[in-house]
């Protein structure tokens, strides 16, 4: 790997919605704010033009999605908990694997050394359905499909990047990069049953970049943890983090089906979803994350993003991308 000996000022773009907002006509489940500022670091070792502008194109649940039946939700988890893996998980991505797969997450300016195998294994423990169904090849994808969507919503990565733009997933655990947190949005939305904790931030954290106080709460409840009153757990603590990814990647969100079930083959199209081209494969799970912005308008980078790495982890964990890739001609939920 070519590193060079400069400072290089890295501008990148920054999603402040982190791909989350309150639901509307557009969007039922996911209704991002699309306004973005651009932040300039100064990045040692890295002759780039810039880290990815997607970084923060992050998936949340919607604000009236009911809380899940989904199994693994039923036991408070920390990363304290004894580590030895019981999922099948390990069988699927080896420790050497998962490390090619996230080659650079913590290459500065990447600050995703905290993400760890010992800790994707442990939250994967908690939800033994995941990468457990169907045919060896179908589980390998799902497992493809998962760390590619969350490879995207963290990455650092840049065309001319050391080893390729799809070696640079799990970057960063907080929106913004690099934004100090105090410069970040609240992202409280009013409600009796969610209440803000008073001087606590609901911005995008951890892989799939959990964010508003609504958001929080649901996962917390779900998955045994103080999330509402303490959301920094997600940053603190990397099998948390990898819990909440996990929590949305599980989880149906009525009219979306789940990811998990898009592509182990529980997911049956109604008629309205065959019309509107909202077919089992890849680009529904793109669909579901953040259909409001990135499908159904043609062509995106956001999603040629997310293909991309898909298409390299698929490989490099021994199957098929399997059909229906991208989401250019779905309409969203």
């Amino acid at each position: 790997m070519n590193r060079s000996t400069h400072r290089a000022s890295i501008a990148f773009l920054v999603s402040l919605a982190a791909c989350g907002g309150t639901a509307s006509e557009d969007d039922a489940a996911v209704s991002p704010r699309d306004d973005a500022f651009v932040v300039v670091v100064d990045a040692p070792g890295l002759d780039a033009p810039g880290l990815d502008a997607f970084a923060n194109d992050a998936a949340v649940v919607a604000e009236d999605a009911p809380l899940p039946d989904a199994p693994g939700l039923d036991a408070p988890f920390t990363s304290d908990t004894p580590s030895s893996s019981t999922s099948t998980i390990g069988e699927l991505v080896s420790r050497e694997r998962f490390e090619e797969i996230f080659l650079h997450r913590g290459t500065a300016p990447c600050r995703g050394a905290f993400y760890t195998y010992d800790a994707f294994l442990a939250a994967a423990d908690t939800f033994p359905a995941f990468a457990s169904a169907g045919d060896d090849a179908t589980r390998r994808r799902e497992v493809a499909a998962f760390l590619a969507n969350i490879a995207h919503e963290t990455t650092g990565g840049w065309d001319t990047a050391p080893d390729g733009r799809y070696a640079w997933g799990l970057c960063w655990i907080t929106e913004g990069a690099t934004v100090d947190p105090s410069a970040l949005p609240e992202y409280c939305s009013p409600s009796a049953e969610w209440p803000c904790e008073p001087g606590q931030k609901y911005f995008g954290r951890g892989p799939m970049q959990l964010s508003w106080n609504y958001n929080y709460g649901q996962c917390g409840v779900a998955l045994g943890l103080p999330l509402l009153t303490s959301p920094d757990l997600v940053a603190s603590d990397p099998t948390i983090a990898f819990r909440t990814a996990l929590w949305f990647w599980m989880t149906p969100q009525s009219p979306k089906p789940s990811c998990h079930d898009v592509m182990t083959g529980g997911y049956a199209p109604t008629p309205d979803d065959a019309s509107a081209g909202r077919l089992p494969g890849f680009g529904l799970t793109v669909n579901i994350i953040n259909g409001g912005l990135e499908c159904g308008h043609g062509a995106d980078d956001r999603v040629n993003d997310r293909i991309g790495f898909y298409e390299r982890f698929t490989t490099l964990l021994g199957t098929t991308p399997g059909d229906n890739l991208d989401c250019a001609s779905m309409r969203s939920f």
